[in-house]
């Protein structure tokens, strides 16, 4: 990305976001999947039965019968980059859940929807502080059909696949939108932003705070995901078990990497999502992508690995024990997000080290601060230049516990 680029977004300095707020789709209050159990077991084998047989319109998958609904929809609970969330009940047992209604309008959409798809369903074990996906759906003509990761067998999943790697529609016309329905649980506590922001200063909340996301990293970066919009807008909040808990969301911009054998730059696909043998913090990625207050200097370059994500975690983090906010020029929020000062603009601080790779940074930021010498230096490794000086994941983590007991 050159200065010129760097300057527009500067001019604007805005999160990414896409334009659906003025979308006025009708949405299904209820949500039914074909392939479940419920009161009509034919449903399913209608269901299986189409995937397996021709082109013909008898043999649409989508126009078999399905079964009852499963979900219903209560209100809308936010809006992210490319997708509307909803708080749901389960029918069958109550439970409130999350349900992520994305348009597959558009191939970029479709790309976005898959790579949080293949991102979470990746994902062998489940872990405390990553939201969990319960399943998907595609939905058409108010009919819908549960997807599963990598089923050759379904030609609705291929579509998807072809519309992302083509990047021209393949899966409906205009007139004919489909939808993607990712039902996972439901965090009451809302986004790191504003639960930090409405709390007075806990150096006990922090401490937790720091020690999940950490956590929370290395796990994705032990399972071959690198996040790659990490934020505190994507930091949810459960508080069902009384201490609030956070959870990694928003996979959108995600990447699984293949196997070091699938050659460099290359990412896993349903096929190769689980081929050991990969080191994220050697697997060079491309596209600069993210959230321009949280992307480290070598993502605006286009040249990064998965230290991008530690970078972004140092920036969460000196923001979150400092109180430094930022209001984001299109939501007009306040974010928890540090920066840089150059005359009357403020500048990421990635972006500024880019710039002037030489910059000390000053952590703390606060004249009265009570920040240890060993969060100063564990902070001022996180946000290095030079992605090799920073910590991995796995080291991460056990510096923040050794910091928090010394502390």
């Amino acid at each position: 990305m050159d200065a010129a680029e760097r300057q527009r977004k500067r001019m604007t300095r805005a999160c990414k976001r896409s334009g659906e707020h003025g979308e006025h789709v009708p949405v299904l209050r209820s949500l039914s999947t074909g392939n479940v159990r419920a009161h009509n077991d034919t449903a399913a084998g209608a269901m299986e039965e189409g995937e397996r047989g021709g082109e013909g319109e008898g043999d649409n998958p989508l126009e078999q019968k399905v079964s009852a609904p499963r979900y219903s929809l209560v209100r809308e609970v936010g809006r992210g980059s490319y997708g509307v969330v909803y708080e749901a009940v389960a029918r069958s047992s109550g439970t409130v859940v999350a349900v992520k209604k994305l348009r597959c309008d558009a191939p970029e959409n479709v790309e976005l929807a898959l790579a949080e798809f293949w991102a979470l369903t990746s994902l062998e074990k489940r872990h405390e502080n990553v939201v969990q996906l319960e399943e998907c759906v595609l939905q058409r003509n108010g009919m819908a059909q549960k997807m599963s990761h990598g089923n050759k067998r379904s030609r609705q999943y291929l579509r998807l696949v072809e519309t992302s790697l083509k990047g021209e529609r393949v899966l409906s016309s205009p007139e004919e939108p489909c939808y993607l329905w990712f039902v996972m649980e439901f965090c009451e506590g809302g986004d790191l932003n504003r639960f930090v922001l409405s709390r007075q200063p806990d150096p006990h909340t922090n401490a937790s705070f720091m020690q999940q996301l950490s956590s929370a990293v290395a796990f994705l970066h032990q399972n071959n995901i690198v996040h790659r919009d990490l934020k505190p807008d994507n930091i949810l909040i459960s508080e069902r078990s009384g201490a609030p808990v956070l959870k990694v969301a928003d996979f959108g911009l995600s990447k699984v990497c293949a196997g070091l054998a699938s050659g460099p730059g290359r990412c896993a696909d349903a096929e190769d999502k689980n081929k050991p043998g990969v080191n994220v913090n050697k697997f060079w990625l491309s596209s600069a992508c993210g959230s321009d207050f949280y992307m480290a200097p070598e993502v605006w370059e286009g040249h990064y690995t998965a230290k991008a994500d530690i970078f972004a975690l140092g920036i969460i983090i000196w923001a979150m024990i400092e109180r430094i906010t930022f209001i984001d020029g299109e939501s007009k929020r306040e974010q928890l997000g540090t920066y840089v000062r150059q005359g009357t603009d403020i500048v990421p601080v990635g972006e500024a080290l880019l710039e002037n790779p030489k910059m000390v940074l000053s952590i703390p930021q606060r004249r009265r601060s009570h920040m240890s010498s060993d969060l100063r230096r564990l902070l001022r490794d996180m946000l290095a230049v030079n992605p090799q000086d920073r910590p991995d994941a796995q080291e991460l983590h056990g510096r923040i516990n050794r910091v928090i007991c010394a502390g």
